[in-house]
């Protein structure tokens, strides 16, 4: 009698165990579905994002430490790579060419934009000096009068001209001469005219070849 109460006492603990184990490994079932549900709806470049601000989040933390070492990061970090690497990472960099070409006026805006504000030194005396100045005027809104407050400096006038004359003779160095074609029709008043009246053509002319086809003949409505 003893035996048998011993042996359903050592089944009924294997039962309560393999209850145990399931429930466990339902749990666990549960929780990974509920991860993979996570991941799926995660953009698909989060791998490489996650990766990225990690390795940003490295590169601060050890910048930072040798900032306090007194060392040269950089310096540090060419250490840590071979010459092949280097001579690769160089070789790259100078097949980059920074200047892509023409592709619309836009995009020209935007570099030309960029450039200038690369290249802008600020005074910052002569700022807290107008800031100074103005003072509530120096922050406008649609309330205030700013004609007459204002008076650009010489130097300052001087700069802008010289700025000018820079882009004139840039484009004047990058722009090639063209085979001139003396039948073609006389829509333009100088060189240059002619020349955006060019791009324009490139751009817009298939759109337009009808309307100034009529405005030719006369047949415009």
């Amino acid at each position: 009698m003893a035996d048998s109460d011993e042996k359903r006492a050592d089944r009924l603990k294997k039962l309560r165990e393999l209850h145990r184990r399931r429930n466990e490994a339902r749990q666990l079932n549960h929780q990974e579905v509920i991860e993979e549900d996570k991941r799926n709806k995660l953009p698909t470049n989060w791998e490489a994002k996650k990766r990225r601000a990690e390795w940003e989040l490295d590169e601060d933390r050890k910048k930072q430490e040798a900032v306090e070492k007194g060392e040269d990061y950089e310096r540090l970090k060419m250490l840590d790579q071979g010459a092949d690497e280097i001579q690769r990472f160089e070789k790259r960099k100078k097949k980059k060419n920074p200047d892509p070409g023409f592709s619309n006026f836009e995009d020209a805006t935007i570099r030309q934009y960029n450039r200038l504000v690369k290249n802008l030194k600020p005074d910052m005396e002569s700022y807290e000096k107008q800031k100074e100045k103005l003072g509530n005027a120096f922050y406008a809104d649609n309330q205030t009068i700013i004609h007459g407050l204002h008076k650009d400096s010489p130097e300052a006038i001087q700069k802008l001209a010289e700025g000018v004359e820079k882009q004139i003779a840039k484009r004047d160095k990058f722009s090639r001469r063209r085979t001139f074609d003396p039948d073609a029709d006389i829509d333009y008043i100088n060189e240059r005219n002619m020349r955006f009246n060019k791009k324009i053509e490139r751009f817009y002319g298939q759109y337009t070849s009808e309307i100034k086809q009529n405005l030719e003949r006369g047949t415009a409505v």
